[in-house]
């Protein structure tokens, strides 16, 4: 019969069977219960989400950071404590060491990366829009890459302090340094700059309709450095941001409504009582379009070759499909009603005259 106690008592690596083996039970414990924990509360949280049911700051920040979780710094965590019920060596216990100072610190910038995120979105829920917007959304990206670059700068000199290494003359060298890099970079931080004045004030977003200077096309991605345009005829335009800003952008994304003012010429042998009728009768062409808000129709002018009407309105949708359409079944719709009044549509005319031959001379000795 083996004696279990001198099989306990053997010593490896520095240490006995017996504490072996209490280290891979505390690993095994401590990597299965802290992801079951984790993942228990990332179920709650998201049933919490589905149910749109609201809770303390407090609740849904630790549920958001403890979702956000890396399994590798769980791991990490196991692997720690582990270690703490055994003999290590100095230089193993060196290595374990650092890869616990950088796992930590980079699991403090998931979280420091999510809590940014999570207050942005939650100041935008309320200002009362339930769902991010394209222009918000495209806010928020260049937000939490500003964010996400200086969170992860900190971090990654936090952990270089944990571990000993004097950051102050880094941080002086990294002054010095950047000022040489942002004069040899002055139009990349300009429009760095540019796109943070885009997210905060929010002149356009994703989706937007954009005419720049003398470029137009539909708004696909806000970015750091470009903003990229969907052109009508199909090829992508990318434009500096700094020089977005510099432009003069016309939103057609942003229009609430569009105005439509055309002429209607008609001849000068029209009744002058069929001149008082047309504007009731286009009015009456105009409002009975359900999409539309009629606003004048006057006899303008005496042209030189008609008399004039002048008609507008608007369209209280911002589509320009749905605008073309309307003011097709429109014209449609006065042509129909002029002919039943009528009423001559007026159109430019020349008459060519030609003068006869000249005589022939009667050749001369005749």
């Amino acid at each position: 019969m083996p004696n279990w106690r001198d099989i306990w008592d053997i010593q490896f690596l520095g240490n006995s069977v017996a504490a072996w083996a209490i280290a891979l039970a505390a690993f095994l414990l401590t990597f299965t219960a802290l992801p079951l924990i984790k993942r228990f509360i990332a179920v709650r949280r998201r049933k919490w989400l589905e149910a749109g049911q609201s809770h303390p700051l407090a609740v849904e920040m630790t549920a958001l950071l403890v979702a956000r979780t890396s399994s590798v710094f769980l791991w990490v965590v196991a692997l720690w404590f582990s270690s703490t019920l055994l003999y290590v060596p100095t230089r193993v216990d060196r290595i374990i060491y650092i890869v616990i100072v950088f796992s930590f610190w980079f699991q403090v910038g998931l979280w420091g990366m999510a809590a940014a995120r999570y207050a942005i979105e939650r100041r935008g829920r309320r200002a009362g829009a339930a769902s991010a917007t394209p222009v918000q959304s495209g806010s928020i990206d260049i937000i939490v890459f500003i964010a996400g670059l200086t969170i992860w700068t900190l971090a990654f000199l936090l952990a270089l302090d944990n571990l000993g290494v004097q950051i102050k003359p880094l941080l002086t060298g990294l002054g010095i340094g950047g000022v040489a890099v942002a004069l040899a970079v002055q139009s990349v931080l300009g429009d760095v700059l540019a796109s943070m004045s885009i997210a905060l004030d929010k002149p356009f977003g994703i989706g937007d309709s954009l005419v720049v200077d003398d470029v137009q096309g539909t708004v696909e991605h806000i970015g750091v450095k470009s903003t990229r345009l969907r052109s009508i005829s199909g090829e992508q335009i990318i434009l500096a941001n700094a020089d977005v800003l510099k432009a003069r952008v016309r939103n057609y994304g942003r229009m609430r409504e569009r105005r439509s003012a055309f002429r209607l010429n008609v001849t000068y042998d029209t009744p002058p009582q069929k001149l008082r009728d047309i504007p009731a009768a286009v009015r009456a062409v105009i409002e009975a379009e359900p999409q539309t808000r009629f606003d004048r129709c006057h006899f303008l002018a005496f042209g030189d070759w008609s008399l004039q009407f002048e008609v507008v309105y608007y369209v209280t949708v911002s589509d320009y499909r749905t605008y073309a359409d309307l003011q097709q079944t429109i014209n449609l719709g006065i042509l129909e009603r002029f002919e039943a009044m009528d009423v001559d549509i007026a159109f430019v005319s020349h008459s060519l005259h030609t003068l006869p031959p000249p005589a022939k001379k009667p050749p001369s000795g005749s």
